[in-house]
């Protein structure tokens, strides 16, 4: 379910004031009311043909849409016939050129029944407008006031209509007051019919209504949502509400704001509500959430839910450090962080940049953040100053959580060239020229001038009351932005990609479900929780299904095994190229894996031999394999664990349950049949809000009927199952890495003695692909593999640098000029000698 309002109480807002406050306050639409019998006539409004495109480009950019116009006139006036239908009509129109789904109509005229209506003179009406309003595909709903509060009168007059486009508006407030029906009654009379929903609070006092704030009253506000819930009802609800129904209650400031915590604190209750545990397959283990369903709920009511639930239940222990938290003390250490980050300024909607291994500050740093409505930005630990730069510019980070480095990497170093201005700033007070936003770093593992230690923030949480994190937590939408990962593209500059709460959290629980994940599992994390491989398939399926989890802060084998056989782990997640290191490692044959179940290998194509070996060797019987991509959060498809071997080594199983997958041509966009190759299209809940500030990309990516284009060559199988047969756009997969071409490229063409470049990806025996560069040389330069491999490496993530570089006099293009990589890459097979690795199956 949404909220909206209705204008009707703000006479005296601009229509800047109404949209700032609706996204403010967490309303997903506006009820226009109040527009009067010739709704066009008044040129002050925003729906004049004139201002109408930029009335509707400013919804659009709010995420706010128009879900209900309200007609003011009653049909039940014979005398008025001809008025009536003209305005509605022209409502009608409007409606066509809103979007708008619904048009509010009235049967009767006041709330309380006052006087005879001819019932056969409604309907006549109601058929007439119902022909007119479905060639504009827009339906009319009788509200239930009047003589309709009785409802079932309602229905009958409906079944008498009996027409798609005709419905019916619950407003709790009459059949209640003045028909005497009970939420349930209402429900079981007009079931289906119910498409939208006025809602306002108030007691009686002396036979009549005295209006009350949401909560207030004595409405039995709550039993009436739940009878909405019980049908399945996903629309809007509405506050009504005007000035003068209690002047010391006029101030919109007040009563929208309570309004919108009320419904806020139901939907959180309603995904709380307690019922039987769920049980996995063999009945070992528990979880909340039955499986294939969506749940609306945030990450702060996933962990809150958790730890109702299981409270003593492991949520995290190292095996290298000194760190175990059960579920209750996880959720005091978030807190406690969560009122750091407000003590240093963040607010709703700032970027929270996260650059580690996964040290627990990571997950304290993500769960916190996205408490009080913060937007985590993930940051590859591989980055060298160039990639840092941009992500953190282009991100708008305000706050940077960081290790001292990792690897060859040296965060400390990079951020102090990024930002001189850090030796003699105060921590908290950074002005940077190079990063205009960012106000803090925060360093985990050592104490920097200008910088907070991860201590010293922690204890900042001391001067913010816990009260402080509840009322940020109640603002916090299931639509809201909670992750930005980035991404890079054909073009070459890197992309951040914008996930909700309702993405991540739902991807993540369909993950779980097709592992049967719960509370008997024990997930040892090895994969970069900078990726999503990380934070939803192997966090979020976790943290949704009451799993324990053991991370290790970067991947290594012997670490990994060590785990394994200490925690008796039932699951772990990993690309082929960390699966094999295992397998292949000299600790493998010591290691106890008769506690092993299940995981997912993805990442990159899986030699079908590796797969063999993981079930066999590693008791993995039931292993999955997840297709998707950062935009799809990032799970499309899954095979699930009681598939056969075949299906889970040679596919990439099924779409995830609420997620829609089609496989069409690249040219002509028409689906294609089973067992033809095209490119793989998703949609559904899991598809990304959208790139941050790169609204041309955005639709580039997601078609205008919301099908993300994934560039994936794809072919389904007649069972239903997908094959992944290729890639549309270049990028290399490099044991799990997404490495984009043309981000190497645009760097390389910046070498003083390159004319032109173009970078490819040819098969690899231990990567599954390795990076090539092929060079042109200016006029009369020289230049040598190693030459460019160091100019790479020295301004570069080490896994971007080209294991091979190759000089030509030219690239081979087709008739139209187009550069044909495939040819390359045939030839590099040949030059390199590569067509062992060139024949490795793969699922």
């Amino acid at each position: 379910m949404k909220i909206s309002f209705s204008t009707l109480a703000c006479p005296d807002f601009s229509w800047t004031d109404i949209y700032t406050m609706a996204k403010d306050l967490g309303f997903g639409g506006i009820e226009i009311r109040g527009l009067g019998e010739d709704i066009f006539a008044v040129n002050a409004r925003p729906f004049t043909d004139e201002r109408l495109p930029k009335t509707l480009e400013k919804l659009q950019s709010l995420g706010l849409e128009i879900p209900c116009l309200a007609a003011g006139c009653a049909l039940k006036y014979k005398e008025d016939f001809d008025k009536n239908i003209s305005e509605i009509v022209q409502y009608i129109v409007l409606a066509k050129k809103l979007g708008t789904p619904y048009i509010r109509v009235l049967g009767d005229r006041y709330p309380q029944p006052e006087g005879e209506v001819d019932d056969a003179f409604v309907v006549d009406a109601l058929k007439l407008l119902g022909v007119i309003a479905q060639g504009f595909n827009v339906c009319l709903l009788v509200e239930t006031n009047g003589v309709y509060s009785d409802t079932k009168r309602l229905r009958a007059l409906l079944d008498k209509v009996n027409m798609p486009s005709v419905a019916a508006l619950w407003d709790m407030h009459h059949p209640y007051r003045y028909a005497g029906e009970s939420p349930r009654e209402t429900v079981q009379n007009l079931g289906g019919l119910i498409k939208y929903v006025h809602v306002k609070d108030s007691v009686m006092v002396d036979g009549r209504p005295q209006y009350r704030m949401m909560g207030e009253g004595d409405l039995p506000i709550p039993q009436m949502l739940d009878a909405l819930v019980d049908i399945g009802y996903d629309g809007y609800i509405s506050l009504e509400w005007v000035k003068r129904w209690a002047q010391e209650l006029s101030d919109a400031g007040v009563v929208f704001p309570q309004f919108a915590n009320y419904m806020h604190d139901y939907f959180a209750t309603l995904s709380m509500k307690e019922g039987e545990l769920q049980e996995n397959r063999t009945h070992t283990g528990k979880y909340v959430w039955p499986k294939e369903t969506l749940i609306d709920a945030t990450f702060p009511d996933v962990l809150d839910r958790m730890v109702k639930e299981f409270p003593d239940q492991i949520c995290f222990k190292y095996t290298e450090l000194d760190y175990t938290r059960t579920y209750s003390e996880f959720r005091d250490d978030v807190d406690q962080f969560a009122r750091a980050l407000i003590a240093m300024g963040v607010k709703k909607g700032d970027h929270v940049a996260i650059w580690a291994t996964n040290v627990p500050q990571w997950y304290i740093t993500f769960w916190a953040a996205t408490k009080i409505g913060a937007v985590l930005v993930t940051v590859n630990t591989a980055y060298k100053i160039h990639e840092a730069e941009y992500l953190l510019r282009q991100s708008d980070t305000h706050t940077l959580v960081m290790i001292d480095g990792y690897k060859d990497s040296d965060y400390v170093g990079i951020i102090k060239e990024l930002c001189p201005e850090l030796q003699d700033s105060l921590p908290g007070k950074l002005h940077s020229k190079r990063l205009p936003v960012l106000r803090n770093v925060i360093t985990v593992d050592s104490q920097q001038k200008g910088c907070y230690t991860w201590e010293h923030a922690m204890g900042l949480g001391d001067s913010v009351p816990p009260t402080e994190v509840e009322n940020r937590r109640r603002q916090v939408r299931k639509d809201d932005v909670c992750n930005m990962q980035y991404t890079s593209g054909t073009t070459g500059f890197p992309k951040g990609v914008m996930l909700t709460h309702y993405n991540v959290v739902n991807n993540g629980k369909a993950i779980g479900d097709c592992m049967d994940l719960s509370t008997a599992d024990r997930m040892m994390i090895q994969v970069p929780m900078f990726h999503c491989f990380g934070m939803v398939l192997a966090m979020t399926a976790s943290m949704t299904h009451g799993v324990s989890m053991y991370p290790i802060t970067a991947f290594s084998p012997r670490k990994g095994l060590h785990c394994i056989n200490q925690e008796q782990i039932t699951a772990f997640h990993g690309v082929p190229t960390m699966f094999i290191a295992m397998l292949e490692h000299e600790n493998f044959e010591k290691t106890d894996f008769s506690h092993m179940r299940t995981g997912i290998m993805a990442g990159s194509p899986c030699p079908v031999k590796v797969m063999q070996d993981v079930v066999d060797k590693m008791h993995m019987n039931e292993i999955t394999i997840v297709y998707g991509q950062t935009e799809s959060s990032p799970g499309c498809t899954q095979s699930h664990v009681d598939d056969p071997l075949d299906v889970r080594v040679n596919t990439v199983g099924r779409p995830l349950f609420g997620v829609q997958c089609k496989i069409v041509d690249p040219e002509t966009g028409e689906d294609l049949p089973d067992e033809v190759d095209g490119e793989f299209c998703a949609k559904g809940y899991n598809i990304m809000k959208g790139y941050y500030k790169m609204p041309e990309a955005t639709a580039a990516a997601i078609d205008k009927d919301g099908w993300l284009h994934t560039g994936d060559l794809a072919r389904r199988t007649p069972e239903g199952n997908f094959k992944i047969t290729g890639r549309i756009k270049d990028m290399i997969i490099r044991g799990g890495e997404n490495i984009y071409p043309k981000e190497i490229e645009d760097f390389i063409y910046t070498h003083p003695k390159v004319r032109d470049v173009q970078v490819i990806g040819v098969p690899d025996e231990q990567y599954g692909e390795e990076i090539m560069a092929v060079v042109i040389l200016k006029e009369g330069e020289t230049s040598s593999e190693e030459e460019i491999k160091d100019y790479v490496r020295t301004h570069m993530a080490k896994h971007k640098v080209p294991r091979y570089v190759s000089f030509v006099k030219e690239f081979p293009m087709n008739a139209a000029g187009k550069i044909l990589k495939y040819k390359m890459r045939e030839d590099a097979v040949e030059l390199l000698k590569l067509q062992k690795a060139n024949s490795i199956v793969t699922a």
